[in-house]
């Protein structure tokens, strides 16, 4: 990771986890955006005391970019243990940057049935928005140049760090 940013992963989702607290209504539901998010989400779920799994979803049937990238890890990843009609939802992702996951994501969702609401909470927020696509909370904002990439990685215990990469 580059020495001008440095990233504290575990110290961002002690923020995350504040911030759901007092987001998330009592018959909300948390859903992880495949990958990163959905780590997020598992432990969200685990750290908040909720019964039941949190959902997982994935953006890659949706994608606008589908043609270019085609199938890829996670696929099949989307698993919504609960009705989505009339639900609370709370996407959970790791870095929100141009925002077409989310919209790829969302339209995933309303295939599954039609919530009620759905807000955004995000561990980190790196702008370049080319949707019109905000959170409702970010545990950080931080800017980067668009040839860098943001990545959250979990080791076997579960715990978060960043990477930190040039885009090839």
């Amino acid at each position: 990771m580059s020495a001008m940013l440095q990233l504290d992963a575990e110290a961002l989702y002690a923020e995350l986890l504040a911030g759901v607290r007092g987001l998330l209504k009592p018959e909300g539901v948390l859903v992880g955006i495949w990958s990163g998010g959905a780590w997020l989400a598992d432990r969200l779920q685990a750290d908040l005391g909720r019964p039941g799994a949190a959902g997982v979803i994935s953006s890659t049937l949706h994608r606008d970019d589908f043609g270019s990238r085609g199938m890829a890890a996670g696929t099949d990843a989307t698993k919504l243990p609960f009705a989505i009609d009339g639900s609370h939802i709370l996407l959970i992702d790791d870095v929100l940057y141009t925002g077409r996951t989310i919209r790829a994501v969302i339209n995933e969702l309303y295939d599954f049935g039609r919530p009620a609401s759905v807000q955004l909470a995000v561990l980190v927020d790196r702008g370049g928005r080319e949707l019109p696509i905000q959170p409702v909370f970010a545990a950080a904002r931080v800017v980067l140049p668009p040839a860098q990439k943001l990545t959250l990685a979990r080791d076997e215990a579960g715990r978060f760090r960043f990477s930190l990469k040039d885009r090839s």
